[in-house]
């Protein structure tokens, strides 16, 4: 690091000088919890915005439901409208389960299957979406050893849904018919 000293001296010493001041300040005992807080001056990068699709594109999402859940600008759009409507509900766990199946562990599986239970299945649930209680049966049953299949027959009811009601209002909302121009 510091090879020739007789070359440079000065700066090297200034260099070991700097280490020392860094490493007295990192060894002394923090006064509070804030001091231990390291100040991090680069910007976080923010995440890419979804971009908006071409009007052939967006145009397939009248027909397929997948293709407009799987474009994150569709998604946008869907969300946005169904919200407008005050019925997001059935997308929101549709995208839990979706959240839900890329789980690992076997605790926050099933810290995530109650949390997705108690928010969107059980009765008077704060966003319980419509199923028919052979469903909910079921569902229940799948959670007495949670796997990535507990929410599955509930998942594919809660699309079909969205894909015989939701969709076709979508596709006639000005959120929809700006894409297409």
């Amino acid at each position: 690091m510091c090879k020739g000293l007789a070359a440079l001296p000065h700066s090297c010493l200034e260099r070991a000088k700097e280490i020392k001041i860094k490493l007295g300040i990192l060894l002394q005992k923090p006064d509070s919890a804030t001091d231990l807080v390291i100040p991090y001056n680069e910007k976080p990068e923010k995440p890419a915005k979804p971009q908006r699709p071409l009007p052939e594109e967006a145009l397939q999402w009248r027909d397929s439901l997948d293709k407009l859940l799987q474009n994150n600008y569709g998604l946008a759009s869907f969300k946005s409208f169904l919200k407008s409507e005050f019925s997001e509900e059935n997308l929101e766990f549709w995208i839990a389960c979706e959240e839900y199946k890329k789980i690992k562990s076997p605790a926050k599986m099933a810290e995530k299957a109650k949390q997705i239970y108690e928010e969107f299945i059980q009765t008077e649930a704060p966003k319980e979406v419509n199923i028919d209680h052979f469903t909910k049966d079921i569902t229940m049953k799948n959670l007495v050893e949670p796997s990535l299949s507990s929410f599955d027959v509930a998942q594919k009811r809660i699309h079909a849904l969205m894909e015989k009601d939701s969709l076709p209002r979508f596709v006639r909302s000005e959120f929809y018919l700006e894409l297409i121009k």
